[in-house]
């Protein structure tokens, strides 16, 4: 999902961050806001503000959004307004208003939609996102939180140890009901799922929001009920929450050890003398002065250099960000191939005059397209600005090239960039794809350029992406099945032991096919 004139597939909106997530700040020709209040969690919003916001919110949606009706008939979106609407029939709290937006938008099965953490103004993070974390990293195997690493003193709860339920609320149920605010495209519950676990790469992660909002509690110490790595039997432990500033202090000291801040955490080395490994936690490069260009020709070069028969590009956690895919696909093929068949399409050609006060973006030309959008017969306009829409697009290689095997470790966060850059490799066989499916939808995403729809009653924001990637033909509505289906297993937490990288290991050890591309 290219980013209009910068060349960028953000997982989300601007400003780095890990997967993509960012803050923007405000257009200096937005109308000046209000002096800053102290709100709270518990403020009271009146039911006539937040219905007010609720057609402003349906307008603009209605107006500009591009996928509202890919997953849903209008039948459904009015029913999910209309449920919104009989929400605020009372007023609420602001952490219920919140919450009330995120149901609705995870209703529209967009993994761009949603009241988006980083955008929310200072003053509703400090209310709603300052609350007590839980002090381990998780992943969920099904319906099992296993912990992945622990902050906590007590030396019970080590890696591998499953958390059965927390402050007497069975995981399953806490899953369950956090499910029904995870933003993801289409029925891809697997990105569902994995939005919901905490592996410390977002300053702001959504079970650390959300959590804490549907369940609150009042006490000081959480209550964990817990089984050990060996199924030993069930038992309760008390454990201190982590603060915000906690988690991201550890978060932080993780970072350091990690090297020069621009390179976004990215590393190349050799695992042995025929295998190289390329670590890409990130792709939101649009702000960083860093030469990730020459970093990875100089990468590729290094592969020639010394003969390397495999080349290992890890994308686990990385949601998207800048085009790096198309960059890395360039080096590994020998002729042009074809890039991702899609049309670009927009739902309006100029913004209405009375949502303007509302949207705020960093690209005034998004407010009208003018010629660019070019109307048709579907409902859209069809979007030709630059090169990104042309759906005959193709990659044409640049020096050097890696003959060898290429494998990919991909999971559910992959949604955006990555996501795309996973079909590109996969329609072409340019490489192997090896963990679990990803996230993203085959029938296309929304994104590429954004408002930030700012609600004026409630306060708060809520994304809109303003770009359809519609593909040809029919396709499934999931993300992308790997080459190679890896899933962990407890022991494998327990014991640090990368499965989908040892996969990879074993699999390599064969003898190495003649590349094919299509």
């Amino acid at each position: 999902m290219h980013l209009c004139r910068f060349t960028a597939a953000l997982g989300l909106i601007l400003l780095p961050g890990p997967s993509g997530q960012a803050a923007v700040q405000p257009s200096p020709s937005l109308p000046a806001t209000a002096p800053a209040v102290t709100i709270r969690a518990d403020s009271i919003l009146r039911a006539k503000d937040l219905q007010a916001d609720v057609a402003i919110l349906r307008h603009a949606y209605e107006a500009l959004h591009p996928g509202l009706y890919r997953y849903n008939t209008p039948a459904q979106m009015d029913a999910a307004f209309r449920a919104l609407q009989n929400e605020f029939q009372r007023d609420r709290t602001l952490a219920d208003a919140y919450l009330a937006f995120s149901v609705f938008a995870a209703k529209v099965k967009c993994g761009h939609t949603y009241p988006n953490f980083y955008n929310q103004k200072e003053a509703v993070q400090q209310a709603l996102f300052q609350a007590g974390r839980v002090p381990f990293y998780f992943r969920w195997l099904g319906e099992q939180m296993i912990v992945t690493k622990s902050f906590a003193q007590d030396p019970r709860l080590v890696p591998g140890t499953e958390v059965l339920a927390i402050n007497g609320t069975p995981v399953a149920i806490i899953l369950k009901r956090l499910l029904t605010v995870a933003r993801a495209d289409g029925s891809n519950d697997a990105k569902r799922v994995n939005y919901m676990e905490v592996q410390g790469n977002d300053r702001f992660e959504a079970f650390d929001i959300y959590f804490p909002l549907v369940f609150p509690s009042a006490a000081s110490q959480m209550t964990l009920r817990v089984r050990g790595p060996a199924g030993n039997e069930a038992r309760e432990i008390e454990a201190q929450p982590l603060s915000f500033k906690e988690r991201l202090a550890a978060m932080k000291e993780e970072d350091a050890s990690k090297g020069d801040e621009n390179t976004v955490g990215w590393e190349f080395r050799f695992l042995d003398n025929r295998m190289a490994y390329l670590l890409m936690p990130s792709w939101v490069l649009y702000e960083s002065k860093w030469n990730w260009k020459a970093f990875l020709r100089e990468s590729f070069e290094a592969l020639v250099t010394k003969g390397a028969t495999d080349l290992v590009i890890d994308l686990r956690g990385n949601e998207g960000g800048s085009d790096v895919g198309n960059e890395i696909i360039s080096h590994l093929i020998s002729h042009e191939v074809p890039g991702q068949a899609v049309i670009r399409r927009v739902r309006y050609r100029k913004v209405p005059d009375d949502l303007v006060p509302y949207l705020d973006t960093w690209d005034p030309s998004f407010r009208d397209w003018g010629s660019a959008a070019i109307e048709s017969t579907d409902g859209f306009y069809r979007l030709r600005r630059d090169a990104d829409d042309d759906p005959g697009s193709v990659i044409k290689p640049a020096p050097p090239r890696f003959e060898g095997r290429t494998w990919v470790l991909i999971g559910a966060t992959n949604s955006s960039a990555t996501f795309e850059f996973a079909q590109t490799l996969q329609q072409n066989h340019l490489g192997t794809l090896v963990g679990q499916p990803t996230g993203g939808n085959q029938r296309g995403i929304n994104g590429g350029c954004f408002f930030f729809l700012r609600l004026p009653h409630s306060g708060l924001e809520l994304d809109l992406p303003l770009i359809g990637q519609f593909p040809e033909g029919d396709r499934p509505d999931a993300g992308l099945q790997p080459d190679i289906l890896v899933k962990p297993t407890i022991s494998d937490l327990a014991r640090g032991r990368d499965a989908e990288l040892d996969a990879v290991r074993d699999l390599a050890r064969r003898p190495a096919p003649t590349k094919k591309e299509k």
